[in-house]
């Protein structure tokens, strides 16, 4: 009996990693490319190694404009529109029932500690490399209709690839 308790829970927790892989898979292979503006900083971890923690100007901008973000955390989507270049802007916090205009798309948000938070948050990479991403300006996301997103790279001002991401 015991046994089967613990292989019953161990075959709950493959099966839960498994439904959470292939969900990164399916935004990976079906999500709108998105391009988010970056303020990156550079720390190292001794744990970890180096990584990039990422400030999206997307996040920075709701900060400024919403006094609400100080309230408990909750979650939502914010409405984003892509310009020529595939860069996201923010237009406004998603209000039910109210349709998206052509060109928008949706981004999942969470508020924690006063701040917006987007989820991809670092970027790691191969130590020795951090000359590579220091010229880093966007974020590369693939985001599906409901507003869930994968960061898949970095990219420069020119918009061109540095790297993919490391899960």
């Amino acid at each position: 009996m015991r046994a089967r308790v613990i292989f019953g829970g161990l075959a709950l927790v493959v099966v839960a990693l498994v439904v959470l892989v292939v969900r990164k898979e399916q935004v990976l292979a079906h999500g709108t490319p998105v391009l988010l503006e970056l303020a990156p900083v550079d720390p190292r971890s001794l744990m970890q190694g180096d990584y990039m923690v990422l400030d999206y100007a997307v996040s920075r901008q709701v900060d400024r404009e919403g006094e609400m973000w100080n309230e408990a955390p909750r979650d939502g989507r914010l409405v984003l529109r892509l310009d020529e270049q595939g860069v996201g802007r923010f237009v406004r916090e998603e209000q039910p029932g109210t349709p998206l205009a052509p060109g928008e798309l949706l981004l999942r948000y969470k508020v924690r500690e006063g701040r917006v938070r987007l989820g991809a948050e670092s970027f790691f990479f191969q130590e020795g490399h951090a000359d590579r991403y220091a010229g880093a300006k966007y974020g590369e996301l693939r985001v599906t209709g409901d507003g869930s997103s994968v960061l898949v790279g970095l990219r420069d001002a020119e918009r061109q690839p540095l790297g993919r991401a490391v899960p």
